[in-house]
């Protein structure tokens, strides 16, 4: 039986719905993830829905934190954690894996486990591996319960920067020379692939971009200039993940879009500039986090520019089979012609970050944005749509 078919609890429709806000994670990114669930978490409309805020540890616990969001921001440049804001350190937060009940409870070593009521939704700000992968998203079609944002398949392509690529390709969407290294090929014949790196560099020139496929804000990124900072460009981006990407330089401006789907379907938003960071050799995690180098919004790019790239991003969005939400990130090239660099399924959701101030511009203000985002998911059932 469909969870959309399923019986209607009577006492559901005296109560506001449920909104449990999951965040932190295992990834490199729970930092900014705690940041951002703070930022929704003051901006939900708590006449309309009540709200449960769940933290993921850096070990995978699931737990209770207070609704406290206030304590959930950077502070003295650094992130805040769930193992700080946790109420417990043992307890933890079990969700159904029967689309029947969506009954949350509560466990603690030695104590009765505690039922904490039903959720209607999930709001999952999780970035990175466990969380914005497809990995939650699965737990949560098991579960029957609605979720802002892609589901399965898109939240895993949206986060493996291969598989992204060559969807877009498919989909007649311009990217960028790269090559991907895996674990195997590393492993088994390092010869052999740096041989593949140095025909790249000969092919393209430098610089070169070494990033982890499968990470986001910044994290193990480095620009090498030579074959002289290869070695540990590599091992830092396979700090983060065994798979990696040699990327070439994109000369251009880097242009990004949002896209929101709304009723009648995927909208984009005005499109924002990131301009060239100057104390950085490119927009990493200090420049986008911790120093708050600010986007121009919206981009000066013209009329004509500002359509193709919104028109590009509704197609990246839809390529993907993406849901809820996108940032789509591009570089304007001299020639005037857009190459996709990628999108991100759960961007950074802070009011300063470039997601809502795209859509602040839009028409959108933030409180709003969380608000459809929320609307949107209650529409939708889970399981095959």
């Amino acid at each position: 039986m469909s969870s959309e078919n399923l019986p209607q609890n009577p006492e559901k429709q005296l109560r506001k719905p449920r909104v449990a806000v999951v965040f932190g994670g295992r990834s490199s990114e729970h930092g900014i993830s705690v940041v951002t669930a703070g930022a929704v978490l003051r901006s939900i409309d708590r006449t309309k829905y009540d709200v449960l805020p769940i933290g993921i540890t850096t070990d995978g616990r699931w737990a209770l934190t207070a609704d406290e969001p206030e304590r959930m921001a950077i502070s003295d440049r650094r992130t805040p954690s769930v193992d700080e804001l946790a109420e417990s350190a043992e307890g933890g937060v079990v969700l159904p894996v029967d689309p029947g009940s969506r009954e949350v409870v509560y466990t603690e070593p030695g104590m009765v486990p505690k039922a904490l009521g039903e959720v209607d939704v999930v709001f999952p700000v999780l970035h990175g591996p466990y969380g914005e992968d497809g990995t939650l998203q699965g737990l949560l079609e098991l579960s029957g319960i609605p979720y802002v944002g892609a589901g399965v398949l898109a939240s895993a392509v949206g986060q493996d920067k291969e598989y992204m690529k060559r969807v877009f390709t498919s989909f007649g969407l311009p990217v960028g020379p790269y090559l991907v290294v895996r674990p195997r090929e590393w492993e088994q014949d390092e010869k052999g692939a740096r041989q593949r790196i140095a025909d790249f560099a000969g092919e393209h020139g430098w610089p070169l971009f070494i990033k982890p496929s499968r990470a986001g804000s910044s994290f193990g990124i480095t620009k090498v200039d030579s074959f002289e900072g290869l070695d540990e460009a590599i091992a830092e981006a396979r700090r983060h993940d065994p798979k990696f990407l040699v990327e070439s330089l994109l000369r251009g401006r880097e242009i990004e879009c949002g896209v929101l789907e709304l009723e009648d379907g995927p909208r984009a938003s005005v499109p924002a500039e990131i301009p060239p960071v100057t104390a950085h050799e490119f927009y990493d995690f200090e420049a986008k986090y911790i120093d708050s180098a600010a986007g121009i919004v919206p981009a000066p790019i013209g009329d004509e520019a500002t359509a193709e790239v919104q028109r590009l991003a509704v197609e990246a969005f839809e390529a993907a089979s993406c849901e809820g939400l996108v940032r789509a990130d591009f570089f304007l090239q001299d020639n005037g012609e857009f190459v996709i660099n990628e999108i991100n399924t759960m961007p950074g959701f802070t009011p300063i970050s470039m997601y809502p101030r795209m859509w602040q511009e839009s028409g959108v203000a933030y409180a709003e944005l969380v608000d459809k985002l929320l609307e949107a998911a209650l529409r939708r059932p889970t399981g095959l749509r």
